[in-house]
């Protein structure tokens, strides 16, 4: 995984409302990039709908919000109708973003190991950079808490 002054690693990905988003084209500013493992999931709903709620005070920031999971176009898209969503959704089903940040990684539940994605959140500095990661998320209110870290 990466970790704080760590340059993130170049990408292009389309996301579900904002065409092609690339980490060349974020240079220059601050943004923020959740990890989280499936689309319309109780977690991940959750921590979605978070960062939903406080949109209003990370525009207010200058700083942008961007989820990402392994899922496709058309489960993106039920999920952001689904729950008003109003940042956009990275779509990475071949998973190299989420490999690219060390967050597809074995699991294990009940015994079993498995591949998954790890729940995470970045913030990336105007310089490309890690300024701060949660490498364990606890999904409820964890936008309230991203926000109150890039306000300190």
């Amino acid at each position: 995984m990466l970790n704080v002054g760590d340059a993130v690693p170049d990408f292009t990905l389309e996301s579900d409302s904002a065409g092609l988003i690339s980490s060349k084209a974020l240079r220059g500013q601050r943004y923020v990039i959740y990890f989280y493992p499936k689309d319309d999931t109780p977690g991940c709903t959750k921590e979605a709908c978070s960062f939903r709620d406080h949109m209003p005070d990370f525009k207010d920031l200058g700083v942008p919000v961007f989820g990402a999971s392994a899922d496709d176009a058309k489960a993106h898209a039920k999920f952001v109708g689904k729950y008003q969503l109003n940042f956009p959704l990275l779509i990475d089903p071949e998973k190299k973003l989420l490999e690219a940040f060390g967050v597809w990684t074995e699991k294990s539940m009940y015994g079993r190991t498995y591949m998954g994605v790890l729940r995470a959140t970045f913030v990336v500095g105007a310089d490309g950079k890690v300024e701060q990661v949660w490498p364990k998320v606890k999904p409820e209110g964890h936008g309230a808490e991203v926000l109150a870290w890039l306000k300190s």
